[in-house]
């Protein structure tokens, strides 16, 4: 015989003592006997009497279906590993005795869904423009609001990313100080912004002057924007990458200027149609997210997926647009409400008009209660 290995008659003896019950008279040891062959088979060895027995009971049987298949097979554990049914194991819950197979420590009992990568969440499919069926009606509720945008007069018309550089030093300069108003937008309202622009001005918005000015100064001099220590060290950042690698102007597309630090996708899109007159994409706020969902426009999460849907169905000619219109829309419904309500009512669609700005969360019957004009309303309505 080969050494190391086992007889079949020897295994074969084996299985049938196992069988026979051999030396398994249980129900006549103590509580600690039977813990003592639980801890030599390896098995948990907590619970009452008939619990420890059946737990050894379904063992033995194990061992004895295992042995008996692998009989004329088995060979020494140092030249082969032999497979192994899995163990049985009993465990009492609720008065009832229910079979459990063991799994290695630290692994997952549950079992995991196919085709699944666990912790990973499915990718998110691209949305190709003009691939997207437009809402319904679009057309007339956009041409509504570009109707009651007509005058300018929102905060953003006034104290904007279009309106507050200098266009008088220079397409360079202006194109610059465009990229440095939406910088500091983030988070800040636009009279904040408006009035920062203007104190930077004065100490000198150009690229050059800003590499130059120490950290602290420019700190200094933007203070009133949210997360001002930021932006100082992205703007800092920026103007050492405009001299190095830009010959001093700003990145002439979306998708460079996004190389910028802090600068993302919405900051990107809105200063391409501003400085170049090009838009490659559309810039969304969490303002322009909130009111396309109360719409139905979009069905989105973030500003970036309701972005990529407006993208999949609006007309590629009011993508440069449609930020500076909404936004002001936008501010007007919410900061500027009695202006609101009237240039509604005056508006060739009144009742359209009202319909819209209650949609996009103005409590109309409040608001006009609260400026007289709920006559002139009821008329409408």
């Amino acid at each position: 015989m080969p050494p190391f290995t086992r007889s079949s008659s020897t295994l074969q003896s084996s299985v049938e003592k196992e069988e026979s019950g051999v030396n398994n008279d249980w129900s006549s040891m103590t509580v600690v006997q039977l813990k003592a062959q639980l801890k030599e088979r390896g098995l948990p060895v907590s619970g009452v009497k008939p619990v420890l027995i059946e737990r050894l009971e379904g063992k033995d049987e194990a061992v004895a279906v295992a042995s008996a298949t692998s009989a004329t097979t088995t060979t020494s554990k140092y030249f082969a590993k032999q497979p192994s049914s899995p163990v049985t194991v009993t465990a009492k819950t609720k008065g009832k005795v229910s079979a459990k197979t063991p799994t290695k420590r630290g692994s997952p009992s549950k079992s995991k869904s196919p085709g699944k990568s666990p912790g990973r969440s499915p990718k998110r499919v691209t949305i190709e423009p003009g691939s997207l069926k437009p809402p319904t009606n679009w057309e007339k509720i956009y041409s509504l609001v570009e109707e009651l945008r007509a005058d300018r007069s929102a905060p953003v018309d006034t104290d904007g990313g279009e309106a507050l550089p200098e266009k008088h030093l220079g397409e360079v300069v202006y194109r610059f100080q465009v990229l440095t108003a939406l910088m500091l937008s983030s988070q800040t309202k636009d009279a904040v912004v408006g009035e920062t622009m203007r104190i930077l001005q004065q100490h000198g918005l150009t690229v050059e002057n800003i590499h130059q000015t120490d950290h602290e100064t420019l700190n200094g001099l933007i203070k009133k924007v949210g997360f001002h220590n930021n932006k100082t060290k992205f703007m800092k950042q920026s103007a050492e990458i405009i001299l190095t690698q830009y010959n001093g102007d700003i990145p002439p597309t979306a998708d460079e200027m996004m190389k910028l630090p802090g600068v993302g996708p919405k900051m990107a899109y809105i200063v391409e149609s501003i400085a170049f007159d090009t838009a490659s994409g559309i810039g969304v706020d969490t303002h322009m997210h909130r009111m396309f969902n109360d719409l139905k426009w979009v069905t989105s999460k973030t500003p970036e997926e309701t972005r990529e849907q407006l993208e999949g169905w609006l007309p590629r000619d009011k993508w440069g647009s449609i930020n500076y219109i909404w936004v002001g829309f936008g501010q007007e419904v919410q900061q500027q409400k009695e202006k609101m309500l009237r240039k509604c009512l005056a508006s060739s669609s009144p009742r359209e008009a009202l319909g819209l700005v209650k949609k996009l969360r103005m409590d109309v019957k409040k608001e006009a209660k609260r400026f007289g004009l709920e006559d002139d309303i009821k008329r409408v309505m």
